[in-house]
């Protein structure tokens, strides 16, 4: 394998020209819309995991972090995703939950960006999704302690298997109780479509000034 780096050249041959086709109607509920589009996106068969988001959050040192996590929840007005409460995401949106969504759909030359604010769903909500979870994934709940330093590999798989023996598959996993639920309450939503010569289609969602209703805008893009 060569070490040479790539060069800027071969980077700026990477560009793509974008379809013709844009953004027709969207629904006056930008929770419908989005349906529509999240829908859309899971039938396309190159769009590997429709739900799946990047969280953007700002650390209590002012230092922007961004992950890939799942949707699991539309409902209650937001997007709901869940994790570890010891995590570094989970002590970033305890000092500021202001955070960001995005929806990449490159393969469909689409996007979805929501910023809003983030708050941890109830205990009985937690532990009910946690009840629908695979085995191996409850029981990694319980292995990791999320965020934190690792000596090894070894180490974390220690740790699975202590955890697998207590509560054998087929048994009842609890919920960890640094587990649970984040609900993002939207404040915008900007849907986004690429278009031929750059003439990409941005329309967004913005809440009135009465903090209920949807105001629908076009941008430049």
């Amino acid at each position: 394998m060569s070490n040479k780096n790539i060069s800027r050249e071969e980077i700026r041959a990477m560009r793509l020209s974008y379809g013709q086709s844009g953004i027709g109607e969207l629904d006056n509920d930008p929770f419908v819309a989005f349906a529509d589009w999240l829908r859309q996106a899971r039938d396309n068969p190159h769009i590997v995991e429709a739900n799946a988001m990047v969280l953007s959050t700002l650390d209590s040192d002012l230092s922007i972090t961004t992950r890939t996590v799942l949707l699991k929840d539309i409902s209650l007005g937001g997007f709901t995703f869940f994790t570890n409460y010891s995590s570094r995401k989970a002590h970033a949106i305890d000092a500021n939950p202001q955070v960001s969504l995005l929806f990449p759909w490159y393969a469909m030359e689409r996007q979805i960006s929501i910023t809003g604010l983030a708050e941890k769903v109830s205990a009985d909500e937690s532990v009910s999704y946690f009840a629908t979870r695979p085995w191996s994934s409850q029981i990694g709940a319980w292995a990791s302690h999320q965020s934190a330093p690792l000596t090894s590999r070894e180490e974390l798989d220690l740790r699975f298997q202590g955890a697998s023996e207590k509560w054998p598959e087929g048994t009842s996993v609890p919920c960890p109780p640094h587990w649970g639920g984040y609900r993002v309450t939207p404040l915008a939503i900007e849907f986004w479509q690429g278009r031929h010569s750059r003439m990409h289609d941005r329309l967004r969602y913005e809440r009135a000034k009465n903090g209920l209703d949807w105001e629908l805008n076009r941008y430049y893009p």
